[in-house]
């Protein structure tokens, strides 16, 4: 194999997604390696996409070797973060390690638990409500300890709930709101729809994954990927989705908690989510003003992601 600069564990919506923003930096195809377990992907021409077992030391080192900066992107099923996640992580540590490499990894917020009021920042303690939280608290706390040791350099990067381009079923904006929108049809959301909730959107955590990549400042530290700083509740975004769409004015429903506890004893995701309801009974904000302030990162607004992501959506019905 050759010796690609960076190398992504990962290859869905965020991975690709942060190899866009390489390819906008000037990176190369060949200077972009990615990971999965097929070793397929729709990525363009010339960027190497290699199959194997991310739990392998040994197979994560071999893949790794050379590199300078390597993305930690993974993200196994979500009823199996428990059993999966931590030994994800340690293949990837391992790589960037033996490699010299810096390791970006990518992460969310449920270590914070309730936001109780307040907007979350990257100050605010860790205080998981949740089974996924605790796991993610742990995982964080295991790469800031790596780096303080000196073993590997890292730094990481923190988003909210997502949407964008290829979020599909795995966005709470994805699918059941986007593709509803496009057939007028009523949105599906989680939670209360009236109470502010920061979404991150998916090439604004590509692109600050890139930066923390390359920043000489970033290391060590957790940041929060670039949110937009207006932040809207649930209903006011789906809103925006729906009129750029043609539809204006078409409803918007919340999934009542005993009807997804139902589903849930059939669909694990469903199970899943249901602890995760926390995040929209309140205001949940998620403040990016530190990458803003001390990295340059800055996030689009809503008013054109909204319509970049519609048009992703209607590419791929063939409209």
């Amino acid at each position: 194999m050759s010796t690609p600069r960076h190398v992504i564990f990962g290859t869905g919506a965020i991975g690709r997604a942060t190899l866009a923003a390489l390819l906008r930096r000037g990176e190369q195809p060949r200077d972009v390696r990615m990971v999965n377990r097929s070793g397929s992907a729709p990525v363009p021409d010339g960027v190497e996409v290699v199959a194997g077992d991310a739990t392998d030391p040994a197979f994560t080192t071999a893949v790794a070797e050379g590199a300078q900066v390597v993305y930690q992107i993974l993200n196994p099923p979500y009823h199996r973060w428990a059993e999966e996640f931590p030994g994800l992580q340690a293949g990837v540590v391992a790589a960037a390690e033996a490699a010299g490499a810096r390791l970006v990894s990518m992460d969310n917020v449920y270590m914070y638990g309730p936001p109780q009021g307040r907007p979350l920042t990257e100050g605010h303690a860790d205080a998981p409500t949740t089974r996924k939280g605790a796991v993610r608290a742990r995982m964080a706390q295991d790469l800031l300890a790596a780096h303080r040791a000196g073993r590997v350099e890292v730094t990481i990067g923190r988003a909210s709930d997502y949407y964008g381009p290829g979020g599909g079923r795995q966005s709470v904006l994805g699918d059941t709101v986007f593709k509803a929108a496009l057939r007028g049809r009523t949105a599906t959301v989680l939670g209360d729809p009236d109470q502010p909730h920061t979404y991150t959107y998916i090439p604004d955590i590509g692109e600050g994954l890139a930066l923390l990549g390359e920043h000489p400042d970033a290391a060590g530290e957790v940041w929060h990927l670039p949110n937009d700083p207006v932040t809207r509740t649930t209903r006011q975004l789906v809103a925006l989705v729906q009129e750029s769409a043609g539809h204006p004015g078409a409803k918007v429903r919340s999934l009542p908690p005993v009807v997804m506890r139902t589903l849930g004893v059939a669909n694990p995701l469903m199970r899943e989510l249901t602890e995760m309801l926390y995040e929209f009974k309140e205001p949940f904000v998620v403040d990016s003003t530190k990458i803003t302030k001390h990295l340059g990162a800055t996030a689009t607004p809503a008013e054109q992601a909204v319509p970049d992501t519609l048009a992703t959506y209607r590419t791929a019905a063939g409209s």
